[in-house]
């Protein structure tokens, strides 16, 4: 394949991912149609099918797509701090600051795929482990530099996320805060989770 006729190939998957992204968003995975999805991209169903073989790889592709973009956020905040423990928060509310402004994309990957069951459940999981991974790289760190106790890393990363999912869900169907909007409080807690010491570093984090 020459290399005009590749890169106008990604350029379709790009249009097909972010008319797909739309449409599950609005409707939830059950009831996008393909259709839909192919009147936005004036592609016919067939051509859909070329790229994506089911509407079930069409959606997991676009979960996988949010979640490049979603990672890639919370790494490059990481980057700019000046301490683990600084970098595992600024991770967190990168999550927090985009999921705040971009409702549709939250909804999308916190519950537009229930319909699908199990297969649902493992991509998400799968997702979640990705932004596990940001988090827990720099609480170790903070761990081998003093800057928090002796803990179990992991599941702190895993307990920071499932607090933010719990946050996302109350402001999508309870008219909670955004999550924005939750962000100091919840870091405060979050950092109070992972006894960080001393009393000094948790002042200077907070109140960034």
């Amino acid at each position: 394949m020459s290399e005009s006729s590749t890169q106008q190939r990604i350029q379709t998957r790009e249009r097909i991912l972010e008319a797909a992204e739309a449409v599950f968003a609005d409707n939830g995975y059950h009831d996008a149609l393909v259709d839909e999805i192919g009147k936005r991209t004036s592609m016919s169903k067939g051509g859909l099918y070329f790229h994506f073989p089911s509407k079930e790889r069409l959606f997991f592709a676009v979960m996988d797509r949010l979640a490049d973009k979603l990672v890639q956020r919370a790494v490059n905040a990481a980057a700019k701090a000046d301490s683990p423990i600084q970098a595992a928060v600024a991770a967190l509310e990168a999550v927090l600051s985009t999921l705040s402004v971009q409702k549709r994309l939250a909804r999308l990957l916190i519950t537009q795929g229930y319909s699908m069951g199990n297969a649902f459940e493992s991509k998400r999981t799968e997702m979640f482990d990705r932004f596990s991974g940001v988090i827990s790289k720099h609480l170790d760190q903070a761990k081998e530099s003093g800057q928090i106790g002796e803990i179990n890393t992991d599941m702190a990363s895993r307990i920071w996320l499932g607090a933010v999912n719990e946050i996302v869900v109350h402001w999508l169907f309870s008219n909670g805060p955004t999550p924005k909007e939750a962000g100091p409080d919840l870091k405060k807690m979050l950092l109070a989770s992972v006894q960080l010491t001393p009393v000094n570093d948790f002042t200077e984090v907070t109140n960034q």
